[in-house]
């Protein structure tokens, strides 16, 4: 499941790619060069490309937030290979041989240790 949300993903972001390329610059900032880019009539190819790249980043955004949820979901019952293999490693020990335990006595106190 989480694989294909990823093929599907990969295939937005190509497509969202390729509408982002493929329109005309608004002519704004930069890109003003002194001529109208509404001219002709491209204004209705401009809308279907504007709506288009609202759709498709939508689908992104949804796509995202789908692999997201699917992935902690269903991500601790299928264990992968690499997850299986670090839980078969043994654990290191530290240097040294491990902790040894120190065995202290109290400290002996003389007199009365209460206060008066």
């Amino acid at each position: 499941m989480v694989t294909f949300l990823i093929i599907l993903l990969v295939v937005v972001c190509i497509a969202l790619g390729l509408f982002v390329l493929v329109q005309n610059p608004k002519g704004g900032g930069l890109a003003t060069g002194g001529a109208n880019s509404n001219m002709f009539g491209v204004q209705r190819t401009g809308d279907v490309l504007e709506k288009g790249t609202w759709v498709l980043l939508a689908l992104l955004v949804v796509f995202s937030m789908a692999i997201t949820v699917a992935s902690k979901n269903g991500g601790a019952t299928t264990g992968s290979k690499i997850d299986e293999h670090i839980n078969k490693t043994a654990t290191p020990s530290v240097i040294g041989g491990g902790l040894q335990k120190q065995e202290t006595a109290p400290a002996k106190t003389t007199g009365d240790s209460t206060k008066k």
